[in-house]
Protein backbone atom coordinates (compact mmCIF):
# COMPACT_ATOMS: atom_id res chain seq x y z
CA UNK A 1 0.00 0.00 0.00
CA UNK A 2 2.85 2.25 -0.23
CA UNK A 3 1.16 3.19 -3.90
CA UNK A 4 -1.60 4.44 -1.41
CA UNK A 5 0.17 6.02 0.81
CA UNK A 6 2.11 8.35 -1.68
CA UNK A 7 -1.04 9.14 -2.98
CA UNK A 8 -2.63 12.77 -2.34
CA UNK A 9 -6.19 13.11 -1.18
CA UNK A 10 -8.30 14.49 -3.20
CA UNK A 11 -9.29 17.60 -0.90
CA UNK A 12 -5.57 18.64 -2.07
CA UNK A 13 -6.10 18.18 -5.21
CA UNK A 14 -9.20 20.83 -5.06
CA UNK A 15 -7.74 23.14 -3.01
CA UNK A 16 -4.32 23.56 -5.50
CA UNK A 17 -7.09 23.81 -8.48
CA UNK A 18 -8.80 27.04 -6.48
CA UNK A 19 -5.57 28.60 -5.56
CA UNK A 20 -4.40 28.32 -9.25
CA UNK A 21 -7.68 29.58 -10.31
CA UNK A 22 -8.19 32.34 -8.01
CA UNK A 23 -4.13 33.06 -8.67
CA UNK A 24 -4.51 33.10 -12.45
CA UNK A 25 -8.41 35.72 -11.82
CA UNK A 26 -5.71 37.87 -9.29
CA UNK A 27 -3.27 37.90 -12.24
CA UNK A 28 -5.87 38.96 -15.06
CA UNK A 29 -7.42 41.46 -12.35
CA UNK A 30 -3.52 43.29 -12.09
CA UNK A 31 -2.79 43.16 -15.96
CA UNK A 32 -6.17 44.72 -15.79
CA UNK A 33 -5.45 47.60 -13.39
CA UNK A 34 -2.09 48.00 -15.26
CA UNK A 35 -3.65 48.52 -18.57
CA UNK A 36 -6.20 51.22 -16.92
CA UNK A 37 -3.22 52.95 -15.25
CA UNK A 38 -1.43 53.07 -18.83
CA UNK A 39 -4.71 54.30 -20.34
CA UNK A 40 -4.40 57.39 -17.93
CA UNK A 41 -0.90 57.86 -18.20
CA UNK A 42 -1.40 58.04 -22.05
CA UNK A 43 -3.84 60.66 -21.37
CA UNK A 44 -1.77 62.52 -18.77
CA UNK A 45 1.11 62.27 -21.05
CA UNK A 46 -1.29 63.74 -24.25
CA UNK A 47 -2.74 66.16 -21.51
CA UNK A 48 0.79 67.58 -20.45
CA UNK A 49 1.71 68.49 -23.95
CA UNK A 50 -1.14 70.20 -24.83
CA UNK A 51 -0.54 72.45 -21.40
CA UNK A 52 2.94 72.79 -22.47
CA UNK A 53 2.38 73.89 -25.76
CA UNK A 54 0.05 76.24 -24.40
CA UNK A 55 2.70 77.94 -22.27
CA UNK A 56 4.82 77.99 -24.78
CA UNK A 57 2.19 79.82 -26.75
CA UNK A 58 1.56 82.10 -23.88
CA UNK A 59 5.28 82.95 -23.20
CA UNK A 60 5.46 84.31 -26.81
CA UNK A 61 2.35 86.38 -26.14
CA UNK A 62 3.65 87.36 -23.20
CA UNK A 63 7.10 88.61 -24.49
CA UNK A 64 5.31 90.49 -27.54
CA UNK A 65 3.38 92.30 -24.66
CA UNK A 66 6.27 93.03 -22.83
CA UNK A 67 8.15 94.35 -26.20
CA UNK A 68 5.28 96.60 -26.61
CA UNK A 69 5.26 97.70 -22.89
CA UNK A 70 8.75 99.23 -23.36
CA UNK A 71 7.93 100.72 -26.15
CA UNK A 72 5.06 102.50 -24.85
CA UNK A 73 7.22 103.58 -21.91
CA UNK A 74 9.71 104.88 -24.57
CA UNK A 75 7.21 106.75 -25.99
CA UNK A 76 5.88 107.96 -22.70
CA UNK A 77 9.54 108.79 -21.26
CA UNK A 78 10.24 110.81 -24.75
CA UNK A 79 6.63 113.04 -24.24
CA UNK A 80 7.91 114.69 -21.01
CA UNK A 81 11.29 115.83 -23.01
CA UNK A 82 9.03 116.79 -25.95
CA UNK A 83 6.60 119.56 -23.94
CA UNK A 84 9.68 120.49 -22.17
CA UNK A 85 11.08 121.48 -25.51
CA UNK A 86 7.76 122.89 -26.25
CA UNK A 87 7.92 124.91 -23.72
CA UNK A 88 11.30 125.98 -23.46
CA UNK A 89 10.96 126.96 -27.24
CA UNK A 90 7.54 129.05 -26.71
CA UNK A 91 9.10 131.33 -23.68
CA UNK A 92 11.94 132.03 -25.84
CA UNK A 93 9.99 133.43 -28.86
CA UNK A 94 8.96 136.77 -29.31
CA UNK A 95 5.33 138.06 -29.07
CA UNK A 96 3.74 140.02 -31.65
CA UNK A 97 4.48 143.85 -30.96
CA UNK A 98 1.58 145.61 -29.63
CA UNK A 99 0.45 149.05 -30.94
CA UNK A 100 2.69 150.55 -28.28
CA UNK A 101 5.81 148.73 -28.56
CA UNK A 102 8.37 149.51 -31.51
CA UNK A 103 7.26 146.86 -34.56
CA UNK A 104 11.06 147.03 -35.70
CA UNK A 105 11.45 143.56 -33.68
CA UNK A 106 11.99 140.45 -36.02
CA UNK A 107 9.52 137.76 -35.49
CA UNK A 108 10.77 134.21 -36.37
CA UNK A 109 9.43 132.54 -39.28
CA UNK A 110 6.56 130.68 -39.50
CA UNK A 111 6.30 126.90 -39.37
CA UNK A 112 3.47 125.15 -41.79
CA UNK A 113 3.41 121.76 -42.83
CA UNK A 114 2.48 121.39 -46.24
CA UNK A 115 1.31 118.63 -48.13
CA UNK A 116 3.99 117.87 -50.83
CA UNK A 117 0.79 116.69 -53.49
CA UNK A 118 0.08 120.19 -53.70
CA UNK A 119 3.25 121.73 -53.57
CA UNK A 120 2.91 122.77 -57.36
CA UNK A 121 -0.25 124.43 -57.19
CA UNK A 122 0.57 126.48 -53.43
CA UNK A 123 4.08 127.37 -55.09
CA UNK A 124 2.37 128.99 -57.99
CA UNK A 125 0.00 130.28 -55.46
CA UNK A 126 3.07 132.00 -53.33
CA UNK A 127 4.98 133.02 -56.13
CA UNK A 128 1.19 135.00 -57.13
CA UNK A 129 0.94 136.39 -53.55
CA UNK A 130 5.20 137.51 -53.77
CA UNK A 131 4.63 139.59 -56.95
CA UNK A 132 1.45 140.94 -55.51
CA UNK A 133 2.93 141.82 -52.02
CA UNK A 134 6.23 143.30 -54.36
CA UNK A 135 4.08 145.20 -56.50
CA UNK A 136 1.82 146.87 -53.66
CA UNK A 137 5.15 147.30 -51.79
CA UNK A 138 6.94 149.72 -55.48
CA UNK A 139 3.47 151.36 -54.92
CA UNK A 140 3.69 152.63 -51.45
CA UNK A 141 7.35 153.94 -51.92
CA UNK A 142 6.42 155.13 -55.22
CA UNK A 143 3.62 157.74 -53.74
Amino acid sequence: MAFSSRSMPSGHLRQASFAGASAGMSLQARVHEKREELENLKQLRDLSAAVASQMEALEGKLSTLSDGTEAIATVMANWHNVLRAINMASTKLPRAPTETEDSSVALPQMLVRIPTEHAPTLQAQAEEAAAAAAALEEEDEAS
